[in-house]
């Protein structure tokens, strides 16, 4: 089968550590790349879950805002951190 090249651009660091989980796993970035198009091909999806993380959403990144505001203006005031269970 004839090959073709692909180029991509990657953050430097993201990319040193790819190929650092790759060598770990004994593959190259090229390999890891077709194994992920050929799943991909495969099952006409991307194989893993992409979703947002709701830390980021507008309304909580306002909130966070309005936070630091009030911290600089020296109104903040101290509460326990809030774990949530998932």
């Amino acid at each position: 089968m004839a090959q073709t090249l692909i180029n991509i651009r990657m953050d430097e660091e993201l990319k040193k550590n790819m190929e650092q989980t790759c060598h770990e796993l004994g593959m190259n970035m090229t390999t890891a790349i077709t194994i992920f198009a050929k799943k991909m091909t495969r099952e006409k999806r991307i194989p893993f879950d992409v979703s947002v993380d709701p830390f980021y959403s507008e309304s909580n990144m306002a909130h966070l805002r309005r936070g630091v505001e009030a911290l600089d203006a020296g109104k903040g005031i101290e509460h326990d951190i809030i774990e949530v269970d998932e």
